[in-house]
């Protein structure tokens, strides 16, 4: 599976994670003079609000994609940026006041792993906190792509098999992590677009597991993909609005 690279994730999944990051900030109770890392980073989406809220030099960002941190490099100047997977963090114990991550856990290898490196790198009584789209319960922004992909492959890797895309399995890690007074919630976020191409377009970038879908597609099934998608989506201007599980423990 591949995330291709920064301008292509950011039409893809950063229109609608760029709405999200704010309330992920609000729920881990992001303020002035903390100092935070952002797991997974992307090309930073996540990033910019803590950089918004803290300043550049007390934010940190991780993700195993050199491409992704070249471009949190260039965009963010200031925050330390590093090439990482999120169960081997190269930082010490107790470094930071948060750490978030936001629409990673179900991509990681190890998801208990990586909460607890998570949880290692925040200081005693720090917040750690990580959402995940409601992909298990049909909610999260994708759902007409992946309806769509169903009818062509009953059989197609539609992500709701992921770890924490369901109620209940988000907060089931953190506490496997060893997370205390973890407590579950819901963040959603509600997207316009103009036109059927224009949220049809990004998914032929071959981004994340939908792109790459599309991609092993002859030019025959795709172009039926796509007259699927336009079926189950409402006329345009229509409103896309995808809901996220999210949760939040205490170090």
């Amino acid at each position: 599976m591949s995330f291709t690279g920064p301008v292509a994730y950011d039409r893809f999944m950063g229109r609608y994670s760029a709405l999200l990051s704010p309330q992920l900030a609000n729920l881990a109770g992001v303020e002035t003079g903390q100092r935070a890392l952002d797991v997974g980073c992307g090309p930073g989406a996540l990033t910019e609000e803590l950089v918004r809220r803290l300043g550049a030099e007390s934010v940190a960002a991780v993700d195993p994609s050199e491409p992704f941190i070249g471009a949190v490099g260039e965009r963010y100047p200031g925050v330390d940026a590093r090439t990482s997977s999120a169960d081997d963090l190269p930082f010490d114990n107790d470094e930071f006041d948060v750490t978030l991550a936001q629409l990673v856990v179900h991509f990681m290898p190890d998801p208990v792993a990586g909460l607890a490196e998570m949880a290692r790198v925040t200081r005693d009584g720090g917040v750690v906190v990580a959402c995940v789209w409601d992909h298990g319960g049909g909610q999260g922004p994708l759902r007409s792509f992946w309806k769509a992909a169903r009818e062509i492959d009953p059989g197609v890797d539609d992500e709701s098999h992921l770890p924490g895309v369901r109620q209940g399995d988000l907060g089931e890690i953190f506490r496997e992590a060893g997370l205390q007074h973890v407590e579950e919630s819901s963040l959603t976020v509600s997207l316009q677009h103009p036109s059927f191409d224009e949220w049809w377009e990004p998914f032929t970038l071959g981004v994340g597991p939908a792109g790459a879908f599309a991609a092993t597609l002859d030019p025959t099934a795709r172009a039926r993909l796509r007259e699927l998608c336009r079926k189950f989506l409402p006329p345009p201007p229509f409103v896309v609005t995808g809901k996220a599980w999210a949760a939040r423990g205490i170090v």
